[in-house]
């Protein structure tokens, strides 16, 4: 038993006893879905595909090779002078008509795409062993009839019939000559295939089946033959004559242009089959694949000092696509949905990787050649565009035409190339450095929190309580209160004034450091009064140059003095050469050149003993503020510092610096 029924397709997609149309969105993932479905459930003897004769063995031969994706053209015939008429060089290059195109007729083509319904149905009865006929005219040149469906993910709920009844209301009637001659032709090929098998499967454009239905009621059915109608029908179109299609692979970088679906997202659909997967929801349960697998790409580039994208992030960007997948009254999201998303809640890098994964597909790489074992020439797509191995850029249009695409903007700072790195690293003036101001700002304002937290944690532990009497002083101890509730009293608390002031901070992001990691060790002076002495180390901006004169690097850790004062340069001041790690050296220099007490401290570990002694030497005390007492993005934000090549270079610094 093979497990499939008898055939009995819907009424709506019935034509005469023997065929059953079936209406498709081309380039949809999920109408492929419903044509393999079809032909799984039902048994069909013949497969009708909406296209010319002429492309049979080039598009089957290209099936073949799948999932390797590939393209078949067929350019337009060539154009002479007719007789009698005398052909003139000058006059198409006169200079009285500058809108001359030598290159009016676009050529046609065929995406053999694994997400393209046809292509489907092509390759699901050539792996049956069922008959395929190309039932469509000949046409030279080609003209595509499309427009603006719905989003095809609707099929996922409801059934093929009841979506193409919903949208059969908005199908316009052809208006051109050509279109309504190959309705005729296909209309007058399927009455034709229905004398030689018993259960055909017609697989066409939305837009076409009424028409093909209306034309093959009118003209060409059994019902229309008995009426004596056929002497009357109109006359049978004449194929036109054509060139042979030839067969091309395509550069992996240009496939967006060729597939219906994201080149990620039509991998994963192949990977379910031939894994044997379910692959109901690949196109949604994608997405979040994407994402996920972004991260890991982003988290393997930037490793340490990758942005924590928790559970949390990746949720609130799905929710967020679907948002805006709404907005534009789609239910599946395009990539630019999806991009603009991940820039606006994890910023440009990432973005930058879910743009370049999306764009990958798993089996671009595969071996491809003909009958021959020669190699196929290879050629690169755009919007309506191809540039043939031998240059020459051609117009085309699609012979299986799904959404429109157009072109949208969304500004991503790019990742430089290594060229280009190597030449801002060369050019780099070696006596010339400054910051980047609005990372001056945002380090100095994280000074400032640290020092209001270290001096809410000495006012914490210089506090003390007693009995309420006449003033409730800095509050009620709700604690002792509740501790002496048998002698009926209030205790309240008093916080004494803070004795000296907080005038340096010491910021330890990564401890211990391996000095190996963090090899360049300088001191900063302040450029105005709202900035403060800062001596920090950090790792070698000039291997992670972002611009022409920027460079990049991470701090380890950082000293601020505050107010700013002029200090020897700590990592040459002989009077510090007893601290033997990084961070010793950092907090000695904070103990040495301090005029308070206190020295406020940010890690993630409490000060050991031994730091402690090293403060006491100095007759400081170190004042611990937790590092995840802060968000993890923020820090590693903060832990970015931009390396300018002069200040003439902070006029266009932020062209190339991005968002992490």
């Amino acid at each position: 038993m093979t497990g499939k029924t008898r055939f009995s397709p819907p009424d709506l997609l019935r034509l005469g006893d023997r065929i059953a149309v079936l209406p498709v969105i081309h380039g949809s993932g999920q109408f492929s879905q419903t044509v393999r479905r079809w032909m799984l459930e039902q048994d069909f003897d013949c497969v009708a595909v909406p296209l010319p004769a002429s492309f049979q063995e080039p598009v089957e031969s290209a099936i073949l090779d799948l999932p390797h994706p590939s393209i078949v053209i067929q350019t337009p015939s060539p154009k002479f002078p007719s007789f009698g008429e005398s052909y003139d060089p000058e006059a198409s290059v006169s200079d009285d008509d500058e809108t001359i195109d030598l290159d009016d007729d676009p050529a046609s083509y065929v995406p053999i795409d694994p997400c393209q319904p046809v292509i489907m149905a092509i390759r699901a009865a050539m792996g049956e062993h069922i008959a395929r006929a190309y039932v469509d005219l000949e046409t030279d040149p080609f003209q595509p009839f499309s427009s603006l469906m719905p989003d095809p993910f609707a099929v996922r709920q409801v059934s093929a019939e009841r979506f193409a009844a919903a949208v059969l209301p908005s199908l316009p009637r052809p208006a051109d000559r050509q279109t309504r001659a190959r309705i005729l032709h296909m209309a007058s090929r399927l009455a034709e295939l229905e004398e030689r098998f018993e259960r055909i499967l017609y697989v066409t454009n939305v837009m076409h089946w009424p028409w093909v239905r209306e034309a093959y009621t009118e003209w060409f059915s059994r019902d229309a033959a008995s009426r004596n109608e056929l002497p009357d029908s109109p006359e049978r179109p004449q194929h036109d004559e054509v060139q042979t299609p030839v067969r091309y692979s395509i550069d992996p970088r240009t496939l967006m242009f060729l597939f219906g679906e994201l080149p990620y997202i039509t991998g994963l659909y192949e990977r379910a089959r031939r894994e044997l997967d379910n692959d109901e929801d690949v196109q949604i349960d994608g997405v979040k694949e994407l994402l996920i697998a972004a991260r890991q790409s982003y988290r393997d580039e930037l490793k340490q000092f990758a942005r924590r994208i928790t559970p949390l992030h990746l949720s609130k960007c799905l929710q967020y696509i679907r948002n805006l997948s709404l907005m534009s009254r789609r239910m599946t999201p395009d990539l630019i949905t999806i991009v603009n998303a991940a820039k606006q809640i994890m910023g440009d890098q990432y973005a930058l990787h879910v743009a370049q994964l999306a764009n990958q597909y798993a089996y671009a790489e595969l071996p491809l050649a003909d009958q021959t074992d020669e190699p196929i020439s290879e050629v690169r797509l755009g919007i309506d565009q191809v540039r043939l191995p031998d240059g020459e850029v051609l117009s085309m249009v699609n012979r299986l035409p799904g959404p429109p695409f157009s072109w949208r903007t969304l500004e991503l700072k790019r990742n430089p190339s290594n060229p280009e790195k190597h030449r801002w690293k060369y050019q780099w003036n070696p006596h010339s450095q400054c910051s980047y101001p609005p990372e001056d700002e945002r380090i100095e304002n994280f000074r400032t929190r640290v020092f209001d937290r270290a001096k809410a944690i000495i006012g914490n532990d210089l506090a003390r309580t007693e009995k309420f009497t006449t003033s409730v002083k800095d509050g009620i101890d709700i604690r002792d209160t509740l501790r002496h509730w048998y002698d009926k009293d209030i205790y309240v608390k008093v916080i004494p004034p803070s004795r000296g002031t907080l005038d340096a901070c010491v910021m330890l992001f990564d401890s211990p450091s391996d000095p190996r990691d963090y090899p360049w060790r300088t001191t900063w002076f302040a450029e105005h009064k709202d900035e403060s002495t800062l001596a920090f180390y950090a790792t070698n901006f000039g291997e992670e140059m972002v611009g022409p004169g920027i460079g990049l690097a991470r701090y380890g850790g950082a000293l601020f003095l505050y107010p700013p004062v002029w200090i020897p340069e700590i990592w040459t001041d002989p009077r510090l050469d007893y601290a033997e790690t990084l961070e010793e050296r950092l907090i000695a220099a904070a103990c040495l050149h301090s005029r308070g007490r206190q020295i406020a401290m940010l890690s993630t570990l409490p000060p050991g003993g031994g730091w402690r002694r090293l403060a006491r030497r100095h007759r400081k005390t170190l004042v611990h503020v937790p590092l995840n007492s802060f968000s993890d993005e923020q820090v590693q934000q903060l832990r970015m510092v931009h390396v300018l090549n002069g200040r003439e270079v902070r006029s266009y610094a932020e062209e190339f610096i991005r968002r992490v």
